[in-house]
């Protein structure tokens, strides 16, 4: 059952539009594949910093998911690297890469639709 959207106050970005601008600069830096890799980086502060604004409300999970997918993407990206060495890391480097559009996509479709996003339990 979606949740009810909060009110949006007038001053700033609405925090719906944040979330988007957040997924937008994610996707911004996985598409240029490094070369604009700071936009990641900007999102997942972004999102870290108007996580507690957003407490209790739907773009809550929104801003963790993000986070979780940024971090966890890292993990096992650098563990693919590693693994280059030994030639298993190329697979697992694009199952990351594979992992990581998934819950792009995922949580933005879930903003879209006005839910929040749930893991796969």
């Amino acid at each position: 059952m979606p949740e009810v959207l909060p009110p949006e106050n007038s001053s700033g970005l609405s925090m719906r539009t944040l979330t988007h601008v957040v997924y937008g600069l994610f996707t911004l830096g996985l598409i240029s594949a490094g070369f604009l890799g700071l936009a990641a980086i900007a999102a997942v502060v972004v999102a870290y910093l108007k996580r507690s604004d957003a407490a209790g409300t739907l773009y809550a999970g929104h801003f963790d998911w993000v986070i979780k997918t940024f971090w966890w993407g890292l993990l096992w990206c650098v563990l693919s690297a590693l693994a280059t060495f030994i030639f298993i890391g190329w697979i697992t480097g694009m199952i990351a890469l594979i992992w990581i559009i998934y819950r792009i996509a995922r949580g933005w479709l879930a903003l879209f639709s006005g839910s929040s996003p749930q893991a796969i339990d």
